[in-house]
C-alpha cells in the first residue's frame, strides 16, 4: 500500500482539478464547435438551396482561367457538365460573345474592374447577361474574377416590347402634336397655375399674334370676359369639378366676330385643354333650317292634302289647317301634343276612321309604323259618311311618322265616271258609222271598230295580229278602184305619227263606193285613222252644186229685176210727184182745206217711196259691186252736225229730246261723204222712228289715231239678244208687240257703207234698256 504524502497529494489533487477543468473545458469548446458547424452546416444548405432557386448562376475565374461554378451555370451554357476553363465557354458562344467576356474577365484581374456583358448562346433563344467583379475576401484567390449570370430573355423580350411601345407613343404623340398644330380650330393647353402654357397655330392666327410664344407670354385669351365668366374662372371651374365645360359665344376671331362653341376638359395635375369650334355657319344652317321649317310648315297650310307629324315619342308635333279641317280637331287640343293613339281615339270618336271590328288591334298594327324602317305605308280609307281618303305614313330618321291625307272623294267619283266613260266609249267607238283605227308608233295596228272591219271585208284575226300599216294596205289593196292608191294609207299614217302633221284625202273601191279618209296625230305619239262613206254625199253635193247654180243664176235675175224696177219706178214717180207740187202750189186753183191736207199726204208718201227706191237701187248695186265709192276727205264733225240739224225737226214731230256731242278728236276720215252721211241719217232717222214719244236720241263723235268712231243711242224698248243678229238682213221684222214694223233697208245699207270704207257697225242692245250703235272708221282704208 502506497502512503502518499500531504504534498503530493495536494499536487495530484491539483493536477485531477487541472486535467478536470481542461476536460470540462474541451467538452464545452466541443459543443460550442459543434453547434457552430450545424449552423454553418445550415447556412450552407440554405445558401445551396438559395443558390439553386435563385434567378441567377456564378462563376469563379482563378488567376489560371480555372472555372468553380454555380450548378445552373453548365444548364444555361447548354453544356453537359460543368466547365472547367475559359476555353470550354467556346463550345456554346459564339467568338463574338466569347473573346469580349474573356477579355472582360482578365481585364478585372488585372484592374478590379466590374464590367456587364450580353450574350447569346449558339442554338437557343436565352439570351445572358454576365456581371463581373473581382472576387471577394474570403473566397480562396485574391487575383479571381467572380461572374454572375443573369438570365435576360424574358427581360429582354418586356424591354423590346417596352421601347416599342415607347416608339409607337412617342410617334402617336408627335403625330397627335402635329394634328393639334395643324387643326383649324384654336386649341390650348393651361398649366396648373391655370396660363396658358400652350396654344396651336389657329390660336395664333385668331388672336393676331405674332406667334405662340408671344400669345403664351402675353396671356392673349380668345375671350375677352372678366368675372365668373373669365377662361381663367371657367378653367378653374372645370379643373375642380372635374368635368368638361361647353359655352357658345361670340368672339372675334382674326379680325372677323364668329360664334363659336368653346369647350374646357380637364387634365388632371397637369391643367386643363380647350379648344374652340367656328360655329358661325352651323348657326346660320340651324337659322336657315327653322326659317325652313317655318316655311314647309307655311306651305303644308297650303296645301289641301292634310298632315299630321309624330316626334320619337309619339307625340303629335304638327298638323296643318287642312288635317284639322279634315277630322274636326280643334287647336287648344292639338296644342297639348296628344300621343299617336290618343290621336286616333279622337279620330274615331269623330267618326273620321274606317270600320273596325277589333279596334284596340287595328291602332296597335298603325302604331308598328314608327318601325316599319324607311319603307313608306299607304291605305285607302273609306269613311262612315263615304269620304275616301289616301293615306301615306312615312317613318321619319328621327324615329317619328309623317301622315299626309289626301282626299280622294272627287277622285274615287271621278274614277267611277271615267270607268262609265270609258265603257260608253267603247260602245260608241265600236258603233260609230265612221271606219275607225289608232295606229301605234311604229306603225302597227292597235285599235279598231266594227265598221273599219267591215269595210275592208277582213277578219277579226287578221287584225289581232295588229298588222303594220303596210301590211294592212297589201291586204285592202285589192278593193281600190285602183289597188295603187292603197299605199296612200300607209304614207298619210306615216306622216301624221313621225311628222306629226295631218293627212287627209279621198278614195274609191271597185265596188262605186267612195270614202274621204284622214290620219290624225295624237298626243300621245299615236295616229288616229279615219274613214267616212261618202258615197251618199258625192251625189247629193252634184244635185246641191246643180241647185246652187241655178240659184245664183236666180239671185242675178232678180237683182237684175229689182235694179230695172227701181228704175221704172223712178218715171212714174217723178210724175206724182210734180203733177201734186203744181196741185200744192195753186196751179189748178185755190184747193178746198181737205184736198190741201191729201196732196201733202201724197208729196210726204212720195218723199218716203223715192227715199225707199233709192235705197233699194244703191243695196242692189252695193251687192253686183257696181256702186261708185268717192276718196275724198271727209270731215265727220261737220257732217255729224249737219245731220243732227236735219233730224231735229223729225224729232221734234215725235216729241223727242235729240242731243249731239261731238268731240273735235273725230276728226276726218278718207272716203265717201255723201254715203257716210247716208249712213249716219239711216241710223238716227231708225232710232227717232222707234223710239216711243217723248224719248231721248243720242249722237255723240269721237276718235283716235287709228280710227274715228260714231255713236248713236236711243232709250226706247230695245231689241232682244236673238233678234240682233238678223237686224241687218235685208226686210227684218222685229218679233214683239208690233210685229207690223220692219227695219227696213236702213240697217243693211248703213253697214255696206261702213264696211265699203274698211270700218265695222256694232250694236248693243237689250229690251227695256235702249239701243245703241256704233260706227268705226278708219283713218286708212286699205
Amino acid at each position: 500500500m502506497i502512503v502518499l504524502s500531504t504534498t503530493a497529494a495536494v499536487l495530484t489533487g491539483m493536477v485531477l482539478a487541472a486535467w478536470l477543468g481542461a476536460a470540462v473545458w474541451a467538452t464545452a469548446d466541443a459543443v460550442k464547435r459543434r453547434r457552430r458547424g450545424e449552423r454553418a452546416a445550415e447556412a450552407a444548405r440554405t445558401g445551396g438551396a438559395l443558390l439553386e432557386s435563385a434567378p441567377t448562376a456564378f462563376m469563379i475565374v482563378d488567376g489560371k482561367d480555372r472555372i468553380r461554378s454555380g450548378p445552373k451555370l453548365a444548364d444555361w451554357l447548354g453544356l453537359d457538365e460543368p466547365p472547367g476553363e475559359l476555353d470550354d465557354l467556346g463550345k456554346t458562344l459564339a467568338e463574338e460573345y466569347r473573346k469580349p467576356l474573356v477579355e472582360a474577365i482578365r481585364a478585372t484581374r488585372r484592374t478590379a474592374r466590374p464590367f456587364g456583358i450580353e450574350l447569346r448562346i449558339e442554338g437557343s433563344p436565352r439570351i445572358l447577361f454576365a456581371q463581373g467583379s473581382p472576387v471577394p475576401a474570403g473566397l480562396g484567390d485574391d487575383n479571381g474574377a467572380l461572374v454572375w449570370f443573369f438570365d435576360a430573355s424574358e427581360m429582354r423580350s418586356e424591354i423590346a416590347t417596352l421601347q416599342s411601345q415607347v416608339t409607337r407613343t412617342t410617334e402617336a404623340l408627335n403625330a397627335l402634336s402635329a394634328i393639334v398644330e395643324a387643326a383649324p380650330l384654336p386649341m390650348w393647353h393651361r398649366g396648373p397655375d391655370l396660363r396658358l402654357t400652350l396654344v396651336n397655330q389657329a390660336y395664333v392666327k385668331a388672336v393676331e399674334a405674332e406667334n405662340a410664344a408671344e400669345a403664351v407670354a402675353r396671356g392673349l385669351e380668345l375671350v375677352d370676359l372678366t368675372g365668373p365668366e373669365s377662361p381663367q374662372a371657367i378653367a378653374a371651374q372645370v379643373r375642380e369639378t372635374a368635368k368638361p365645360h361647353s359655352r357658345t359665344l361670340p368672339v372675334t376671331l382674326a379680325g372677323e366676330r364668329r360664334t363659336v362653341r368653346i369647350v374646357d376638359v380637364p387634365l388632371g395635375e397637369t391643367g386643363v385643354a380647350g379648344y374652340a369650334v367656328d360655329i358661325e355657319a352651323l348657326e346660320q344652317a340651324r337659322g336657315e333650317l327653322e326659317r325652313f321649317g317655318r316655311a314647309q310648315r307655311d306651305m303644308l297650310d297650303l296645301l289641301s292634302a292634310g298632315v299630321a307629324q309624330f316626334g320619337a315619342d309619339h307625340s303629335l308635333s304638327f298638323t296643318n289647317r287642312p288635317f284639322q279641317r279634315m277630322f274636326a280637331m280643334k287647336n287648344e287640343w292639338l296644342a297639348e301634343r296628344p300621343e299617336f293613339d290618343r290621336v286616333l281615339d279622337r279620330m274615331r270618336e269623330a267618326e273620321r276612321l274606317p270600320a273596325s271590328r277589333n279596334f284596340p288591334e287595328w291602332r296597335a298594327e298603325r302604331r308598328q309604323w314608327f318601325q316599319s324602317g324607311n319603307e313608306a305605308i299607304e291605305e285607302n280609307w273609306l269613311l262612315p259618311d263615304g269620304t275616301h281618303l289616301r293615306l301615306v305614313a312615312q317613318p321619319l330618321p328621327d324615329g317619328g311618322l309623317l301622315l299626309i291625307f289626301e282626299d280622294r272623294t272627287e277622285q274615287a267619283q271621278l274614277a267611277s265616271a271615267r270607268d262609265t266613260l270609258l265603257q260608253v266609249r267603247t260602245a260608241t267607238f265600236d258603233n260609230l258609222f265612221e271606219a275607225t283605227g289608232v295606229f301605234a308608233a311604229d306603225g302597227r295596228l292597235h285599235l279598231w271598230n266594227r265598221r273599219f272591219r267591215e269595210i275592208w271585208e277582213l277578219e277579226e284575226q287578221a287584225l289581232a295580229t295588229h298588222p303594220r300599216v303596210d301590211a294592212l294596205a297589201d291586204m285592202v289593196a285589192a278593193h281600190f278602184d285602183d289597188p295603187e292608191r292603197a299605199g296612200e294609207i300607209s304614207k298619210a299614217v306615216r306622216v301624221a305619227t313621225n311628222q306629226r302633221r295631218q293627212q287627209a284625202g279621198r278614195f274609191a273601191l271597185k265596188d262605186g263606193r267612195h270614202f274621204r279618209y284622214a290620219a290624225v296625230p295624237l298626243p300621245d305619239g299615236n295616229a288616229l285613222f279615219t274613214i267616212l262613206d261618202i258615197s251618199d254625199t258625192q251625189r247629193i253635193e252634184g244635185a246641191l252644186r246643180d241647185r246652187n247654180e241655178a240659184l245664183e243664176a236666180a239671185d242675178r235675175l232678180k237683182t237684175s229685176f229689182v235694179s230695172n224696177m227701181s228704175y221704172e219706178l223712178r218715171t212714174p214717180l217723178t210724175s206724182i210727184a210734180g203733177f201734186a207740187e203744181m196741185l200744192d202750189g195753186g196751179y189748178a186753183g185755190k184747193l178746198p182745206e181737205k184736198a190741201t191736207e191729201y196732196v201733202s199726204s201724197i208729196l210726204e208718201s212720195v218723199g218716203k217711196l223715192r227715199t225707199q227706191i233709192d235705197d233699194v237701187l244703191d243695196l242692189t248695186q252695193s251687192e253686183a259691186g257696181g256702186l261708185a265709192m268717192a276718196q275724198e276727205e271727209v270731215d265727220l264733225g261737220r257732217l255729224c252736225q249737219e245731220a243732227g240739224e236735219d233730224a231735229k225737226a223729225a224729232a221734234a214731230a215725235r216729241g223727242h229730246e235729240l242731243v249731239e256731242d261731238i268731240d273735235w278728236s273725230v276728226g276726218s276720215v278718207t272716203g265717201d261723204g255723201l254715203r257716210l252721211r247716208q249712213a249716219v241719217d239711216h241710223l238716227l232717222r231708225n232710232a227717232i222712228r222707234y223710239t216711243p214719244a217723248n224719248g231721248r236720241i243720242f249722237l255723240h263723235g269721237e276718235g283716235d289715231a287709228r280710227e274715228a268712231r260714231i255713236t248713236v243711242s236711243d232709250n226706247g224698248p230695245g231689241i232682244a239678244e236673238d233678234e240682233q243678229r238678223k237686224v241687218f238682213d235685208r226686210f227684218h221684222r222685229i218679233d214683239g208687240e208690233d210685229r207690223s214694223r220692219a227695219l227696213g233697208l236702213g240697217l243693211p245699207l248703213t253697214r255696206q257703207f261702213v264696211e265699203a270704207h274698211g270700218g265695222t257697225i256694232a250694236l248693243h242692245s237689250a229690251p227695256g234698256e235702249g239701243t245703241f250703235v256704233t260706227i268705226s272708221l278708219p283713218r286708212e282704208t286699205g
